[in-house]
């Protein structure tokens, strides 16, 4: 089993940074892509961001040039720089381990509880 833990979330005004983190637990042998998914009431979950182990990297339109996804292996940690907020940002985001190994069991993708990002005008 895999547990992902994000951090960093929070209230900030517009044109501000925020900093997330998801921390990945367990007994994992690997992960092969790590990444950023955002949702709004009533709306479906989006991408954000992905980045695979060998540092391959995904972004959505509207976040290219203002986010960027980065990963250390070693921590099986993965964040999201977001620059120049916009209120369009604000959502909560979940952080997604796709095809996580573990040492002794399956692999499997994982979602993270989501964190909340506000982002006043």
């Amino acid at each position: 089993q895999v547990r992902l833990v994000e951090s960093g979330g929070g209230l900030v005004q517009a044109g501000g940074s925020l900093r997330l983190s998801c921390a990945a637990s367990g007994s994992i042998r690997s992960i092969n892509t790590m990444g950023w998914y955002r949702q709004t009431p009533g709306q479906q979950r989006e991408l954000v961001a992905t980045i695979t182990d060998g540092g391959t990297t995904n972004y959505a339109d509207s976040v290219k040039g203002r986010f960027t996804i980065s990963r250390d292996n070693a921590k099986n940690t993965a964040y999201l720089q977001m620059n120049t907020l916009k209120p369009e940002d604000t959502a909560v985001y979940y952080c997604l381990a796709l095809s996580a190994t573990t040492w002794g069991g399956p692999s499997g993708d994982y979602w993270g509880q989501g964190t909340q990002v506000t982002v006043s005008s």
